[in-house]
């Protein structure tokens, strides 16, 4: 019977939400009180609110209680791309690019039309790349500040499969790994699909919290820690020395993997050394060619110790076999004759020119970015509902990313990512603005 009760309430409470009886932002009884009114077990009351929860019909908020979810907003993980309208200014996803780079593309592609490698473009390479062509990223590399030989280089297909071969390669389902508590949305997609345990660092400042990391690493056995220490991804940090050195002696004291993920270093002008410069024998390093050159060119490359080499090539093997000669081919060409850091030169300054805009519109908000980053991250204001903003804001035209997708903790903050290179720059003022607007208007 109390089993049919049950069932019966979270019908009754899902349908009330579903034609908007309990409309968006509507505080749920406490569990206590759910129970009492409808003589359940507190348990069973917990269990009611957890399955709403699930069909993403209820946020429950740590101190603040169970909230009916705006419904029109999708539920996930936050890391799929969706198909938007024509009309819908893109502040949810960053695909920077500048002006002439389809023309890159055409020159690249006639370039290696009358080389003479087009036969080898055409049979396997080997899972890790060619050796010259993994040489071509060892150089690259360098003038991030980590030295490498060819060998200790792989190449991938984009800095997402990067992540996924070295969980893939060196972690076992059920491995604790820490991560920040707002973390790159890709990253908490591998864990779940490789069943990693996620325990997440609060921030303190520009990085995570190490004391809580060793109080973590005291009491469990955790395998490994994932981390974005140049240009976090969503918060903007880079990391300074003295925290990069007590990450590293932890790790090395506690026998840690370290995961560095460096997709958005490149918008860091003269950052810290990486972490794998710092412990080279436990960090595995992954980037890409996304973020710095245009999205649509899936070539990315992890940096290793020989020991982990081999586990890598095998998942390498399994997933993709290799990396696409043309597309290796063509980074390898711009990497070779200065394309990349003329790009990467550029879009820091074009980076730099939003982040003025953001300063100027959303002045006074409280935003936290970096000033060369295509983030921005802002905190709502109390009893500001992250959802009901963002569901707002969709009817105006303009689609951002709440916290949730980012979060790794059962605490999700009511704020909103900003991403602010898919857009022209009158185009990002006039979004920011709106976001400005709609803002204050649900903060009364």
């Amino acid at each position: 019977m109390a089993e049919a009760r049950y069932k019966q309430l979270v019908d009754e409470l899902a349908a009330e939400i579903r034609d908007g009886r309990l409309p968006p932002g509507t505080r749920l009884p406490t569990h206590r009180k759910l129970a009492e009114r409808h003589g359940l077990a507190l348990v069973t009351a917990s269990r009611v609110y957890a399955e709403l929860e699930a069909m993403g019909l209820v946020s429950g908020e740590v101190g603040r209680g169970t909230f009916v979810r705006e419904a029109s907003l999708r539920v996930g993980p936050g890391a799929e791309r969706r198909a938007l309208p024509a009309d819908l200014v893109d502040l949810n996803f960053n695909y920077p690019a500048l002006p002439g780079q389809a023309e890159l593309l055409r020159g690249a592609l006639r370039q290696l039309a009358a080389g003479g490698e087009l036969d080898a473009m055409l049979r396997y390479a080997p899972h890790g790349g060619r050796m010259h062509e993994r040489a071509c990223f060892a150089r690259h590399l360098a003038s991030r500040g980590l030295t490498v030989e060819p060998s200790n280089v792989l190449i991938v297909d984009g800095a997402q499969h990067g992540l996924a071969v070295t969980a893939m390669a060196l972690l076992q389902p059920g491995d604790v790994v820490a991560v920040d508590a707002l973390t790159y949305p890709g990253f908490k997609v591998l864990a779940e699909a490789h069943k990693l345990e996620l325990a997440p660092l609060p921030a303190a400042g520009q990085g995570p919290d190490l004391d809580v990391l060793e109080r973590l690493c005291a009491r469990r056995r955790v395998r490994a820690i994932y981390a974005m220490p140049t240009m976090h991804n969503p918060l903007g940090w880079v990391m300074g020395t003295s925290r990069r050195k007590r990450l590293v002696a932890i790790a090395r004291r506690h026998g840690l993997l370290v995961i560095e993920d460096a997709a958005y270093a490149f918008l860091a002008d003269d950052p810290p050394a990486p972490l794998a410069a710092l412990a080279p024998e436990t960090t595995v390093y992954v980037s890409g060619l996304s973020k710095n050159v245009a999205t649509g060119l899936r070539v990315g490359f992890v940096a290793a110790p020989d020991a982990w080499v081999p586990k890598l090539e095998r998942a390498i093997r399994a997933t993709t076999w290799c990396t696409p000669g043309v597309t290796t081919a063509i980074a390898c060409s711009w990497l070779e004759d200065g394309t990349v850091e003329r790009l990467e030169s550029q879009k820091r300054q074009d980076a730099s020119a939003r982040q003025a805009i953001v300063g100027e519109v959303l002045a006074g908000m409280g935003c936290m970015r970096h000033p060369s980053s295509y983030f921005a991250w802002l905190p709502l204001p109390e009893e500001t509902r992250a959802d009901l903003v963002a569901a707002a804001l969709m009817r105006e035209g303009v689609s951002v990313s709440t916290a949730e997708p980012f979060a790794t903790s059962k605490h999700v903050p009511h704020a909103l990512r900003l991403a602010l290179g898919s857009v022209g720059l009158e185009g990002l003022r006039s979004a920011l603005r709106t976001v400005r607007r709609v803002v204050e208007e649900q903060s009364y």
